[in-house]
């Protein structure tokens, strides 16, 4: 569907909504750290106006997902080590407590984890680890669902398309996604027989891991 179409049916600005199809995009892994955004190019992609896609990228860069070089143009984000501490700090904060004090798992929140691990393990099986990444993010997406708030749902939205930004910066994607598969599995089991102190340890094991290997990973591309 088109744009325009969508932001109409949604009832959102038209520069809400490319701007939301590009977040989209940043989590899908389609858009990479360091990729140019091109006014023209989205323009005619968009059928928008300049001051539409222009009003566009100035959201995602109040985000976070964008950023301004001179003489270049906009391009998606490069995070930095600081930025990544900051996430992770986030996101210990509320995944641990939606684990705490969010609601009991019931349908349709089950399902969507469900599916979100099923299809990051068929991603795994078919070693499309762009794909397995987007879907281990949805299945925290979840986890912060079970707070039940919708501000907290699209504050960590971009949470996650900040997160997907740390992704794209691995050159051995397998080494790098593989091994999550089976933690949240793990955590989405502990999770459904309600033993919240068990999930929120494992939580923040997990969380303390990803932190550790985000920040070598930065480490190694500031240093190859």
């Amino acid at each position: 569907m088109h744009a325009v179409s969508i932001a109409k049916e949604n009832g959102l600005s038209l520069a809400d909504q490319v701007a939301h199809e590009l977040r989209e995009d940043i989590i899908n892994g389609r858009l990479l750290s360091g990729m140019p955004l091109v006014e023209t190019e989205l323009v005619r992609h968009y059928s928008a106006s300049r001051n539409t896609v222009r009003e566009a990228l100035h959201l995602l860069g109040r985000e976070g997902l964008t950023t301004y070089i001179r003489h270049k143009g906009v391009i998606v984000r490069r995070l930095t080590v600081d930025d990544v501490r900051d996430l992770f700090s986030v996101r210990r904060t509320l995944e641990s407590r939606a684990i705490l004090a969010g609601r009991p798992l019931a349908h349709p929140q089950t399902d969507h984890m469900a599916n979100a691990i099923d299809a990051a393990e068929l991603a795994c099986e078919r070693e499309d680890w762009r794909a397995f990444g987007t879907h281990s993010l949805r299945f925290h997406q979840q986890v912060v669902g079970l707070l039940g708030s919708p501000s907290f749902n699209e504050f960590f939205t971009n949470i996650v398309a900040q997160m997907r930004l740390v992704f794209s910066a691995a050159l051995d994607e397998a080494n790098f996604q593989a091994p999550w598969l089976a933690r949240d599995r793990h955590l989405y089991q502990l999770l459904l027989d309600e033993r919240r102190l068990e999930a929120n340890e494992a939580m923040d094991s997990y969380l303390n891991d990803s932190e550790h290997q985000a920040l070598t990973l930065l480490a190694s591309a500031a240093h190859p």
